[in-house]
């Protein structure tokens, strides 16, 4: 997503449970199936952190700085509105870059791909799918992702339909199957 701004951003792919091979200026992390203590990451990284997520929701935006994190970004806003709001976090500004226009579920996928895409799911049904398949109650999903309990039923009702699951169990086994916990470490096949 990033390439066509090589001449402004370097992207090295860092694992979160292990110190990175270089030293990077700025941290941008991913939110999809965010359930570790933000605090505690934001706490022990070197560099200013950055929240690239799927929702716009004052709420999730708000915990995320107050547990410390320099910048909050929308997956939905431009690869140019993205960098910039990389640059300015490195130059020591905190920023938010959401649309406040955009509804929470208005994101048609332009920041990047995600597990379930090819199996036709949404991004947040597929978020829901990975937080379910790392042990999370509903009422959970629902606290984690700023969500009502009812919003939490319907979607995981819709990805049910979509991978053919007729039980929590079965959705747990086709995400464990397709890649939706993530693995210890990460690396670049």
């Amino acid at each position: 997503m990033l390439t066509e701004h090589g001449d402004r951003v370097h992207v090295v792919e860092l694992d979160s449970l292990r110190d990175p091979a270089e030293d990077v200026d700025v941290v941008l992390k991913d939110a999809f199936g965010l359930i570790d203590d933000l605090r505690d990451f934001v706490r022990s990284s070197r560099a200013p952190v950055v929240v690239f997520a799927f929702t716009a929701e004052k709420a999730a935006v708000q915990a995320a700085l107050d547990a410390g994190a320099a910048g909050y970004v929308f997956k939905g806003v431009s690869e140019e509105r993205l960098v910039a709001a990389l640059e300015r976090v490195h130059a020591g500004e905190q920023v938010v870059e959401v649309d406040q226009e955009v509804g929470q579920d208005a994101f048609d996928g332009g920041a990047g791909d995600w597990p379930g895409r090819a199996e036709g799911l949404t991004e947040r049904e597929s978020e829901i799918l990975a937080l379910i398949c790392r042990g999370l109650s509903n009422q959970e999903v629902a606290q984690t992702l700023f969500l009502s309990i009812n919003s939490i039923k319907t979607y995981i009702r819709s990805l049910y339909r979509k991978i053919g699951a007729e039980s929590r169990s079965q959705a747990v086994i086709w995400g464990l199957d397709h890649d939706f916990v993530p693995r210890p470490w990460r690396h670049r096949p």
